[in-house]
């Protein structure tokens, strides 16, 4: 017997009882399952099963074609739904390579408390540890104890304390007002230019990602997520240094009643990071308003998802509401794509530094630590990485779309940490003499540019976001071996004359997508299909820095005639547009207002007219999104001074 025989209890009454209990608990007991499983099957189910789901059944898959996922990645591409008969850039997908680089987007419609307080630099925060190993997936209540956490981590940054440290003013002595009435005067028009798209955005359409100026419609497209207000997110630091303080009034307003995180759609990890991580922490550190930085750690967490991979580099697609992450459909094996995961370094080191959680860098750092580990061809770094087995998948370089932006946080790394991220001016420096070695060539004409690199053969041409080298190699020249500063000036200045003979050879003063140095050609489109325009920064951008090293009057004269090109073949009755073909002397119009037209095109111009207090290259960095991020001090010069203590 299974029992003992009570006092005073007979045996049937005691089985009878016995019958009750047993049928009560498998009744309670099979609805304790029925509601168990049930969680499953909520609309938010899929954060439950990552709780409760081993990591290889939450593993993500490699979804769509190469073409299909092309309709929908930029700087992935920049965004936007394919323009008809224009290949992505980076706005888009189509830009196909900087898509996933630079600034691509894919679909054309498509960076302790105490240790803050301290100052500690990003080097003070790798020798922690994370809890959570590179694929290791993040669980909810994970999740929950990391914004627990938020409330400490937002009174760790002291704003006051950071301000007193920068050199100068952000918006210098006068707001960079320059000397000279004729810059002056086209400092002027580019802001009017400014004021004409925003106010065209607003009132066509406010709220939405971009504009649509032919149709005076809103673009929403697939590349943030769900994620709204692209353009607004993008302009917040082009509208404050300008002094439209009405309309940045208006931008804050909206973020903070209509910026809603809780998004759950396919979202660009890189586009993502660099326009709205971008956007919300320079219009942090401009202006110190807090509802910038809350927002932008509640959405810095809803990116490390993305990082739950066998080798810690992360996938390039985010689902922002369920975490889910995988490769875009047409990169090459589910790789991950250099640009977009070498791209994440500036924002994320600044994640922690108004978070005081070292999470975030500790992503970045050990994506620089499987880099520094495998074996580079050549010394140069392909495109395409698995996140899996963390190989190369094809030796494809460019500096170009789908590797651009890995070498400018390279060197900009080391800027931003004050000097000090030896690591990042090492790898920095071993690329660029790699790609000199490889890549750099010489035209028949005498001009020079970056070719692309195909396991061994060349391909040469060069893409218009490849322009931006220019200014890389230009900012990067100081801090190079002594004997070679002299040679990276001269081939920053070579680059970007280049990139300049590229618009001056069209009809329109505007140059073409990517251009030509075989069969005759000289910095020319041969193929239709790269002749587009859609109002990409990355050559202004080249002339911004030059201008700031050299003051050299050429490069300003080269940034008015392109604002002269600008207002003659891309300005329409309500915004601006990106043109079809370069070399056609009727503009043919693609109906996109790029977010990036705003962020980085006008915002590089209006420096390029102002004096070089406005954001001063000694106190920032602009990330590839030309969104300012303040340069990470150790110590303070001005605290120093004040002890008696010479600055260093």
């Amino acid at each position: 017997m299974f029992f003992r025989k009570l006092p005073g209890v007979s045996a049937s009454g005691m089985g009878l009882r016995l019958s009750q209990k047993f049928v009560f608990l498998l009744f309670l007991s099979g609805l304790v399952t029925l509601c168990f499983g049930a969680l499953f099957f909520l609309p938010d189910s899929v954060r439950l099963k990552r709780i409760f789901l081993s990591k290889t059944e939450n593993q993500a898959v490699t979804v769509g074609s190469e073409n299909g996922a092309r309709d929908h990645t930029k700087k992935v591409n920049r965004d936007q739904e394919h323009l008809r008969g224009i290949t992505p850039g980076r706005g888009e997908t189509s830009t196909k390579l900087k898509s996933m680089s630079r600034k691509p987007s894919v679909t054309y419609e498509a960076r302790t408390a105490e240790k803050a307080a301290a100052g500690k630099s990003p080097e003070d925060w790798n020798q922690a540890r994370s809890k959570d190993e590179p694929g290791k997936a993040a669980t909810g209540s994970e999740k929950q104890t990391a914004s627990a956490r938020h409330g400490e981590h937002r009174a760790a940054f002291d704003y006051e304390k950071f301000k007193k440290c920068l050199l100068k003013p952000p918006l210098g002595t006068e707001q960079g007002k320059p000397s000279d009435l004729q810059t002056q005067q086209r400092r002027d028009k580019v802001k009017e230019m400014m004021k004409f798209a925003w106010d065209n955005y607003k009132r066509y359409a406010w709220g939405k990602n971009e504009l649509r100026p032919l149709t005076r419609n809103g673009h929403i497209g697939n590349m943030f997520g769900g994620l709204r207000g692209a353009s607004i997110v993008d302009s917040l630091d082009t509208l404050y240094i300008m002094g439209l303080m009405d309309e940045f009034q208006e931008a804050k307003e909206w973020v903070q009643n209509n910026l809603d995180l809780n998004s759950n759609g396919e979202a660009s990890l890189f586009e993502v990071n660099i326009r709205y991580v971008g956007g919300l922490l320079s219009a942090y550190y401009l202006t110190g308003a807090e509802v910038f930085k809350n927002k932008v750690i509640e959405l810095g967490e809803k990116l490390l998802p993305a990082f739950n991979t066998p080798t810690g580099i992360p996938r390039g697609v985010i689902n922002l509401g369920s975490g889910t992450s995988w490769s875009w459909g047409w990169a090459s094996a589910g790789s991950s794509i250099l640009a977009e995961f070498g791209t994440l370094h500036l924002e994320f080191v600044h994640l922690t530094e108004l978070s005081s959680n070292p999470v975030f860098t500790e992503k970045v750092m050990n994506i620089r630590k499987l880099l520094n580990k495998i074996e580079k061809p050549h010394g140069l770094y392909p495109n395409f990485l698995s996140p899996v087995s963390g190989n190369w998948v094809q030796h494809h370089v460019s500096i170009g779309g789908l590797g651009d932006s890995f070498y400018e946080y390279l060197i900009k790394s080391y800027l931003m940490s004050d000097k000090t991220d030896e690591e990042a001016k090492k790898m920095y420096y071993s690329a660029l003499e790699a790609i000199e070695a490889n890549l750099v060539q010489k035209s028949p004409g005498g001009l020079t540019y970056m070719a692309e690199w195909r396991g061994g053969l060349l391909d040469h041409k060069m893409g218009h976001l490849a322009c931006f080298s220019g200014g890389m190699v230009g900012i990067g020249a100081d801090d190079g071996p002594p004997e070679k500063r002299q040679h990276y000036l001269d081939l920053a200045a070579e680059i970007t004359h280049t990139c300049h003979e590229s618009y001056s050879r069209s009809a329109t003063k505007l140059g073409p997508e990517a251009f030509r140095f075989d069969g005759g050609a000289e910095a020319t489109a041969t193929r239709l299909s790269d002749r587009y325009y859609i109002l990409r920064p990355e050559v202004i951008e080249s002339y911004m820095y030059m201008w700031r090293l050299t003051h050299d009057p050429k490069y300003r004269q080269w940034g008015w005639e392109a604002v002269e090109a600008l207002e003659k073949h891309c300005r329409v009755e309500a915004g601006f547009s990106g043109i079809r073909d370069v070399y056609a002397t009727t503009a043919s119009h693609d109906n996109m207002q790029q977010s990036f037209f705003l962020s980085e095109t006008l915002k590089y111009l209006y420096l390029l007219f102002s004096d070089d207090d406005l954001l001063s290259l000694e106190d920032w960095v602009f990330n590839t999104e030309a969104h300012p991020l303040p340069i990470i001090r150790r110590t303070c010069p001005q605290e120093q001074e004040a002890d008696g203590v010479p600055p260093e």
